[in-house]
């Protein structure tokens, strides 16, 4: 009989264990916590190679504030087409949930993609004039992943030694006597050149180079550019005679150069003194040398001859949308995540301390600002000291694919600037009378 109640006492404790374990699962699987069936994954297709690793810490600590979501993030960028990657993915049918957009241009080729965004915390906290791009019928279509700002940066210690002061660079008649002085002080201050011009990136040429001579004639304004039926390259002499210049006093091959040598290899190294580049190489060059980084470089506009109400181009250099074919889940996650990212506490220290970005959204200390070139674009946007990113105003492909293409067969002498410029004209024309 002790046998028989032992056996029902055991018995009984197995189907309390049973009804435990699946009340707890029950639990789990209402929570969506613990067993994975539930979770929500996001899917997010980035460009900015820059802050890949910091981004991914940053989703790792989401995720485990909110066990519920699960963030699959893929960067692509760099060397690498983004809009081309992009296009490859939608057309396969993996559709990300995430995914960046330029402005106007961009808004017009993905419109049947783009959830609404007016409603998130990001989109009421961005700065003025921030989503303007993005802006359809008062719809918010993409929300801003930050400022930056690009120009010439140079080698502070290298401009000291070879006597050259950075206030006296206030056209291209300075610039171009300081870029001989340098070249002619090559060896005793242990240059390869003076420049490293990355002929092989169609986006250092076609989009932020030719921005800087063509957004004088749209007015500084992206929807100028892409209401635009036309182009007529008015400072078309200017931007040849700085691309000349970096040419003609660069590391050759030029077209050889991508943004990984001129960047890490050659500036970092101290190999060369002037890149065109912009705030985001702060992370690869501190990898390389945290004092260089730190304190030995600052930041020249690039110089408009014929234009005199030059400055820094300072914008938004993408934004995040959200796939709108996702289901309802997803795209009420994809909202959630990037309005903590930018929002939260813990997104804005990551924002400002880990991705070194210049905010884009109210609500931040900017004078906690490290690096000097964030520094000195941020102080020219304050001063309005600035010209506009109209590029994103271009035709879709104009800038890389038709003049940055172009420019590479001008740096080879395959073509004249005059066919260079021809072309490029041809192009916009034919494209904006669709």
């Amino acid at each position: 009989m002790e046998k028989l109640n032992v056996r029902k006492g055991l018995l009984a404790s197995l189907a309390l264990s049973a009804g435990m374990l699946a009340a707890c699962g029950a639990e789990e699987e209402a929570t969506g916590a613990g067993t994975g069936e539930d979770q929500v994954t996001v899917d997010v297709f980035q460009f900015k190679v820059e802050f890949k690793d910091q981004f991914e810490k940053l989703a790792a600590q989401y995720e485990e504030l909110n066990p519920d979501v699960n963030l699959e993030i893929t960067t692509v960028g760099g060397g690498e087409d983004y809009g081309a990657a992009l296009r490859s993915k939608f057309a396969s049918g993996d559709e990300p949930a995430i995914f960046n957009i330029g402005g106007p241009q961009d808004v017009a080729d993905w419109k049947k993609n783009l959830a609404v965004l007016s409603d998130t915390k990001a989109a009421d906290a961005a700065l003025d004039g921030t989503l303007e791009g993005v802006t359809v019928e008062s719809e918010v279509l993409g929300l801003p992943y930050n400022q930056e700002g690009y120009g010439f940066i140079y080698n502070t210690r290298l401009f000291e030694e070879a006597g050259i002061d950075p206030a006296s660079i206030t056209d291209f008649a300075s610039l171009e006597e300081a870029v001989k002085t340098l070249d002619s002080k090559k060896e005793e201050l242990g240059l390869d050149a003076v420049f490293a011009l990355p002929g092989k990136e169609t986006w250092v040429t076609g989009l932020h180079l030719s921005n800087t001579f063509l957004a004088p004639e749209f007015d500084n304004n992206v929807l100028t550019a892409f209401d635009a039926k036309e182009v007529a390259f008015e400072y078309g002499d200017a931007f040849k005679k700085i691309l000349d210049l970096q040419n003609d006093y660069s590391v050759q091959p030029t077209l050889s150069l991508d943004y990984s040598m001129q960047v890490e290899e050659l500036f970092s190294m101290e190999r060369v003194a002037i890149i065109q580049q912009g705030n985001w190489v702060y992370g690869s060059i501190a990898g390389i040398d945290q004092e260089l980084a730190d304190s030995g470089v600052g930041l020249l506009p690039i110089p408009v001859e014929g234009y005199e109400e030059g400055g820094i181009p300072v914008g938004v250099p993408m934004y995040w949308a959200v796939n709108s074919n996702e289901d309802e889940a997803v795209v009420e996650a994809s909202k959630e995540f990037l309005d903590w990212m930018y929002t939260s506490e813990e997104g804005k220290t990551a924002v400002l301390e880990d991705f070194k970005f210049i905010p884009a959204y109210e609500g931040y200390d900017t004078t906690k600002l490290t690096d000097p070139l964030s520094k000195e674009i941020y102080a020219a946007a304050e001063a309005g000291n600035t010209i506009g990113w109209v590029f994103m105003g271009y035709p879709t492909g104009w800038g890389q694919d038709q003049l940055g293409a172009s420019i590479q067969k001008y740096l080879t002498g395959e073509a004249s600037w005059e066919e260079v410029e021809g072309a490029a004209k041809d192009a916009w024309s034919a494209d904006r009378s669709k």
